[in-house]
């Protein structure tokens, strides 16, 4: 790796990482000389807890290990040996004879945002993994819409295929859920399930 191409992607890296803040760190690794001292560069080495002249990572390895060209392994996850989990992707660099000569990596410590997650799911958990969120009706019209829909889906089945059993407990469901203290409800609900108010009277009893 040469001194210009070098100095060039220590400017990459410092760019990198005072956009992405302390969270992110980026390394730069060198092969080319002592194997166990392949950091070059680095910047927020407290996310890996390392420093120039540490060692190479498993990624580093990997590629020495393979010893031809790779394809660059972008937006993986690792673990710190603190537990901090990292998002990374690393870069591989090359001579004039496609030997890999060195690894331009980014980690990004997105273990708050983790935890962050895991506090929001349980928040939001209701009781039920498909269960559909409740419109807030505006006016009693649309509360009435709504309870009829609901008992169009306690019986699982369309107005047009339900027989007059399954009427029965549509009707009854919606009595339960006090659709009938609306005014006017019986006539709407007479309509939609096509019988008559006074089937209405007679299912409820």
């Amino acid at each position: 790796m040469s001194i210009q191409n070098l100095d060039l992607l220590k400017r990459i890296g410092k760019s990198i990482a005072a956009t992405f803040g302390i969270n992110c760190e980026v390394v730069i690794h060198s092969l080319e000389g002592d194997l166990e001292h392949t950091v070059v560069f680095i910047e927020n080495g407290h996310v890996s807890n390392r420093s120039i002249n540490d060692g190479p990572s498993y990624v580093v390895l990997e590629a020495l290990k393979e010893g031809r060209k790779l394809k660059d392994h972008l937006n993986y996850l690792t673990k710190t040996e603190q537990g901090k989990i990292l998002k990374c992707s690393s870069i591989f660099m090359y001579d004039n004879e496609d030997r890999i000569n060195g690894v331009f990596s980014i980690n990004f410590d997105i273990t708050d945002l983790n935890n962050a997650k895991e506090a929001l799911e349980k928040l939001l958990l209701t009781t039920g993994e498909d269960e559909e969120i409740d419109k807030i009706p505006t006016n009693i019209n649309e509360v009435l819409d709504a309870l009829i829909e609901q008992s169009v889906k306690y019986v699982g089945k369309s107005v047009e295929l339900m027989n007059k059993k399954e009427k029965i407990e549509a009707i009854r469901y919606l009595h339960r859920a006090g659709a009938f203290l609306i005014t006017k409800s019986g006539e709407k609900v007479a309509k939609y399930f096509s019988i008559s108010k006074f089937s209405i009277y007679n299912y409820i009893e």
